[in-house]
C-alpha cells in the first residue's frame, strides 16, 4: 500500500533549534512496507533528519519506534526501528 494521510498525527513539532518533532503513524501497512524508501515522501517538506515516528500496524498489531535518517527535496528515509513489544499475561 502507499502512505495515507489518514493515519498521520503530528504528537509534538519542534518550534525551534535543533529539537525532533514526533509523529504518529497508523496503518495497515506492516513495518516492511513503511520502511521502503519514499513511503513518506510526501512528507518530505514536513519532515526532517532526527524526527521520531511511531508506526502502528494495526494488521499485527504491533509497535514500532523509528527515526527519520534522511531528507531530500527527492527523497525521505526512516531508520528500521525498534519493535516495541509487551505481554499481556491476564
Amino acid at each position: 500500500m502507499a502512505f495515507s494521510s489518514t493515519g498521520w498525527v503530528t504528537v509534538c513539532a519542534a518550534k525551534a533549534g535543533n529539537a525532533p518533532s514526533m509523529y504518529l503513524y497508523k496503518t495497515a501497512d506492516t513495518q516492511a512496507t513503511v520502511n521502503t524508501a519514499d513511503y513518506f515522501l510526501s512528507l518530505k517538506d514536513t519532515l526532517k533528519v532526527g524526527d521520531i515516528i511511531f508506526v502502528y500496524d494495526t494488521t499485527t498489531p504491533s509497535l514500532v519506534l523509528t527515526y527519520v535518517n534522511a531528507v531530500s527535496s527527492t527523497a525521505v528515509d526512516i531508520a528500521d526501528g525498534t519493535t516495541v513489544s509487551a505481554t499481556d499475561t491476564d
